[in-house]
C-alpha cells in the first residue's frame, strides 16, 4: 500500500486503511522513480508533473 507523505491527505489514508477508499493515493517520488518528473498521460494528452525543491508539486500540460 502507497501511503501519503503530507498532512493534506489524512482521510483518504485512514479510509485506505480501513479498507474503505475508493480513491487511491500515489506517492509522487515513486511516480518519478526518484527523478524530478515524470509524464502522464490522459486521453493521449501528455502531462508533466515536477517536484519542485521545496517539496511541491506542478501539473503542467
Amino acid at each position: 500500500m502507497i501511503r501519503a507523505q503530507t498532512k493534506e491527505m489524512p482521510q483518504l489514508v485512514a479510509a485506505s486503511e480501513a479498507g474503505e477508499a475508493h480513491d487511491t493515493a500515489h506517492d509522487a517520488r515513486e511516480l518519478t522513480r526518484g527523478q524530478t518528473t515524470a509524464q502522464i498521460t490522459l486521453d493521449g494528452k501528455v502531462y508533466t508533473l515536477r517536484i519542485t525543491r521545496a517539496g511541491k508539486l506542478i501539473l503542467t500540460k
